[in-house]
């Protein structure tokens, strides 16, 4: 059995910075591309990074390019989100999971459909 499991949302105030991390169980991030995502209230969910299945290209949404950054851990299996300068437009809930990577819009598909609870993000602004 897959399982996903984010953390590190918090309530920042604009501006400010926060870490995400993404832990799996059951099928190591070794040799798959993933990323992450985003759903706000009232809103589909969003592509926001991906991490190409070589672990070395990265793809971001027009909307965090330059203030988000993906990488990964692969000893420990785990999958980050830098979020620097962040703005009240990106309060959302974060998830990751096994992706696709695309270089245009959206930048990540689900790849199996395996999602965790997701890890809250507010920003105040």
């Amino acid at each position: 059995q897959v399982k996903v499991e984010e953390s590190g949302g918090d309530l920042v105030q604009a501006g400010g910075s926060l870490r995400l991390s993404c832990t799996t169980s059951g099928l190591p991030m070794d040799g798959y591309a993933m990323g992450w995502f985003r759903q706000a209230p009232g809103k589909e969910r969003e592509a926001v990074s991906c991490l190409g299945r070589s672990h070395k290209s990265q793809y971001y949404a027009d909307s965090v390019k330059g203030r988000f950054t993906i990488s990964i851990d692969d000893a420990k299996n785990t999958l980050y989100l830098e979020m620097n300068s962040l703005k009240p437009e990106d309060t959302a809930m974060y998830y990751c999971t096994y992706a696709s990577c695309n270089p245009s819009r959206p930048v990540a598909q689900s790849l199996f459909n395996y999602w965790g609870q997701g890890t809250q993000v507010t920003v105040s602004s």
